[in-house]
């Protein structure tokens, strides 16, 4: 932490980015640190790949987010964001590891340390949790709009404090955030009960798919590129499908293959208990939490289906 307190010191201008496809620790994440770097008199940009999800363009500074990279530009440092790989920024992840010194901030437990400069703890609930300790850390007093923002991180990868990562430090955090102007209602309403109709209708389709493997212990749903076509949805519209099979009694383990590119799927894993579904991942070159994980397959949807069922076998077996 005095690493980075150094480094924020010293320099005036900072990139911010998080992982592509933003979720909502990543957005969180990345417009706090914007407004905490603004109250400290500095120059932030923060640069994403795709676009800000629509359920989180509430936040405040949403609307300062850049999605193409200014060519060339230096900063004195790079803030990357929930970034358990350096390729996961995007595209342009060459270019922006030299815009600067990198700083990694960061709680997957698959993180690889690529970085001099590092806050990494694999038992945070979220990256919103490891800016909150680093402002506390550094005596930083947190805006409302700040706070907003990492409550809103802290709640989204907790699934609504429902998950395993809900943890003493996650709850305290929270309170705090509240404390400092965070409005959980405001919060809650915009993350999860502003839905577009786009999504429900893609949702259904979803549903339809779904099904139970290894003897109820697994279940599953398929999301196509003609379900996105049919439904007018975005892949952002796919957020939190993955856990409706988990919800059923007797599942262990969900998954959500999504078709992003022809004969190419994003599988999203989540499970219960002390069920590993992040070795799953790994296998696969992905990666995660203990009870959330994902990971990218290329092939025929039933041999990719059959492939990650092997794995899953095997992980809960042991």
């Amino acid at each position: 932490m005095q690493k980075i307190l150094d480094i924020i010191h010293r320099g005036r201008s900072f990139l911010v980015v998080a992982h592509a496809r933003p979720d909502g620790d990543s957005v969180g994440s990345m417009l706090a640190l914007y407004h905490m770097l603004k109250t400290a008199g500095k120059e932030p940009l923060v640069y994403s790949q795709d676009a800000i999800p629509e359920n989180y363009r509430f936040l405040p500074g949403s609307g300062e987010v850049v999605f193409d990279l200014p060519a060339g530009r230096m900063y004195d440092a790079v803030f990357l964001l929930d970034c358990s790989e350096l390729d996961r920024v995007g595209d342009r992840w060459e270019e922006i590891s030299k815009a600067g010194p990198l700083v990694n901030i960061d709680h997957h437990i698959s993180n690889d340390r690529f970085t001099d400069v590092f806050l990494i703890d694999a038992h945070a609930s979220s990256t919103a949790e490891l800016l909150y300790r680093l402002a506390v850390a550094l005596g930083w007093e947190l805006s409302k709009e700040a706070a907003d923002c990492l409550y809103t991180g802290i709640l989204t990868d907790t699934g609504g404090f429902c998950y395993g990562n809900t943890g003493r430090d996650s709850l305290f955090a929270a309170a705090d955030l509240v404390a400092s102007g965070a409005n959980p209602q405001w919060v809650s309403e915009n993350v999860y009960e502003s839905k577009p109709l786009e999504k429900i209708r893609l949702l259904a389709r979803a549903m339809a798919t779904m099904e139970f493997q290894l003897d109820g212990k697994v279940g599953l749903m398929v999301v196509t590129l003609a379900d996105f076509a049919a439904s007018g949805a975005l892949f952002e519209h796919t957020e939190g499908f993955v856990d409706f099979p988990r919800g059923i009694r007797g599942v262990q383990v969900s998954v959500l293959f999504t078709e992003v590119a022809d004969r190419s799927y994003k599988v999203s894993l989540r499970s219960k208990g002390r069920v590993n579904i992040e070795k799953v991942a790994r296998s696969f070159g992905g990666g995660g939490h203990m009870n959330a994980a994902a990971c990218r397959l290329e092939g025929e949807l039933a041999d990719v289906v059959r492939r990650v069922l092997e794995e899953i076998e095997a992980v809960l077996s042991e």
